[in-house]
């Protein structure tokens, strides 16, 4: 029977069988045993009495503001003080102050010096609950969180996250000025095409005047285009992969590991009751709080992510199918060369081929880029839709508001969104931890904001398809109109033309109808409102709304 628990028996809180209950419970453990004991119901001040009594040292329990040196913490690992139940408070002069379970362990004192590099050890006894809360409390953790559940952990991982949207955000511009260069590259074909066309039919005679500035401006149009669609092509080989995946409903803190140029994230194992802790909304203190509304703006961050990553993977195809489009152009007016005026001399074929085989490749290449953007478009609507079931802030801290936030509720007739604090819960929120509370707000927001974003790409990409398809098709019919099924190889080679635009076409409507039905779903579909930033040093009840209705 352990020793130190005998004050227990001695006033009557438990019995010598009750004890031995409780060790065999315990498994043996004598620090698991203080769990046993204060879960069965004895106070926690007669067991921090025991504690005393046996190690002849003060005790503590745990506390909100007990908190130690950062510059202590950072030598430490919060796996290891968990598990050998030890922390120190202060070091000075070759002395140290450790909080630990066991202060008569020589083994644990040894240990202890050789860490802190201290001569003297003064001992303050604690309970094993209460230690390791202390412990996860300096180290910002909620019970029972993994240490990358701490708020400055998952502010690095936001900030990484940032860096990873800032990123993806500079590809989406190159591949847009990489679509710009592609049009100019059509115009100066186009160009090119007009002066050849009229070379070829009526000759260099006075026209030439008209003609070889044409070719000078297609060509430098031509090459400055290729200038611009080169930076971009090369973009399009590093963009960094973010695929979405299923989150678990519990909680798990989101991580990065490989810190630097190409971090990569990961979640935590599932942290048990962390579930039923978050139910217990108003009992938690502000600190834990903020700690879960930190965990909250981080699984935002990662939601904004990897819709920033489908969005780029649409931009790139968009940028394929521009390629396509310049192929097709390229191919078409070989063709009709080929078809219209032969092959001529050597310099005729060279150039005719020429536009047909690299055409060809142009258009081999676009779509090349075009299957994955199709992926990253159905994978984000899924995300968004995926998105739309899951739990919100609203959901977890408001649940008797959320459907009034999710627009389902009426009030008066018309549509409101839930206030940020109900009556009952003002009391001790604002200052640090309304502060947060309204951060995780306003980045639930910016996520409805990046679903529409990935909405209006999807749209946008869809149309590409459409412009593609309509560009195809326009090319076969109007070779198969001009030159009639003469030879039928080549009034074959038409259909298949028509029928693959068709096709695409038929493609981009499909995109297109669904992302438009979707996008009506968003409040922010207009383009004159504006939001007005908050005043912090007040409470939100006091801020003045403004509600966007889709349906004025």
């Amino acid at each position: 029977m352990p020793q130190r628990f005998e004050r227990l028996i001695r006033r009557g809180f438990l019995t010598p069988r009750d004890l031995e209950d409780l060790q065999e419970k315990a498994g043996g453990n004598g620090n698991c045993l203080e769990d046993a004991i204060l879960e069965a119901g004895v106070p926690k001040h007669e067991v921090l009495f025991c504690l005393a009594e046996h190690f002849g040292c003060p005790v503590v329990e745990y506390e909100e503001n007990l908190m130690v040196s950062q510059s202590i913490l950072r030598r430490m690992d919060v796996e290891r003080l968990k598990a050998e139940l030890w922390l120190p408070v202060s070091i000075l002069e070759g002395r140290a102050e450790v909080i630990a379970c066991r202060p008569d362990d020589p083994e644990l004192g040894r240990g202890i010096r050789e860490t802190l590099g201290v001569n003297e050890i003064n001992f303050l006894a604690a309970a094993r609950p209460d230690l390791i809360r202390i412990i996860e409390n300096n180290w910002d953790l909620n019970p029972a969180f993994p240490p990358s559940a701490g708020r400055t952990p998952l502010a690095k991982v936001r900030t990484y996250l940032a860096d990873r949207r800032s990123a993806y955000a500079a590809q989406r511009t190159a591949f847009a000025k990489g679509r710009t260069g592609l049009a100019f590259l059509r115009t100066g074909l186009a160009f090119i095409t007009i002066s050849v066309s009229f070379l070829r039919l009526f000759g260099a005679g006075w026209l030439l005047a008209m003609e070889a500035p044409l070719i000078f401006l297609g060509i430098a149009a031509v090459w400055d285009g290729f200038l611009w669609y080169l930076p971009a092509r090369r973009q399009s080989r590093d963009i960094y992969p973010y695929h979405p995946y299923d989150i678990p409903d519990d909680f798990s803190a989101l991580e990065v590991s490989n810190p630097g140029e190409t971090p990569n994230f990961g979640r935590s194992p599932v942290v048990k009751g962390a579930g039923p802790l978050r139910r217990q909304w108003d009992s938690l203190s502000p600190v834990e709080r903020r700690r879960f509304l930190a965990s909250d703006r981080t699984d935002l961050a990662e939601e904004r992510t990897i819709l920033a990553f489908l969005r780029t993977r649409m931009a790139k195809a968009r940028m394929g199918l521009s390629f396509t489009r310049t192929g097709v152009a390229f191919s078409g007016i070989g063709i009709g060369f080929l078809r219209q005026f032969g092959h001529g001399g050597w310099a005729s074929s060279i150039f005719t081929w020429g536009l047909i085989v690299s055409g060809a490749a142009m258009i081999a290449e676009g779509f090349h880029w075009y299957l994955p953007g199709r992926g990253a478009g159905k994978a984000g609507l899924e995300s968004i839709k995926r998105a739309e079931r899951t739990k919100t802030i609203w959901d977890r801290v408001f649940p008797m508001f959320s459907h009034f936030a999710s627009g389902d509720g009426k009030h008066s007739g018309e549509n409101h969104p839930a206030p940020a604090v109900c009556r009952g819960q003002r009391p001790g929120v604002w200052a640090t931890t309304g502060l947060a509370l309204e951060r995780t707000l306003l980045a639930d927001r910016r996520n409805i904001m990046a679903r529409l974003r990935t909405v209006m790409a999807r749209c946008r990409t869809g149309m590409a398809f459409i412009r593609t398809g309509l560009g195809i098709s326009a090319v076969g019919a109007g070779l198969f109109i001009y030159f009639g099924t003469r030879n039928m190889y080549w009034a074959g080679f038409e259909l298949f033309l028509i029928a693959a635009g068709l096709y695409l076409t038929g493609d981009g409507i499909y995109w297109l109808v669904p992302a438009e039905r979707e996008k009506k779903q968003f409040p922010y579909c207009f383009g004159d409102f504006e939001i007005q930033p908050p005043d912090y040093s007040v409470p939100c009840v006091s801020w003045k709304r403004v509600f966007f209705s889709h349906d004025r």
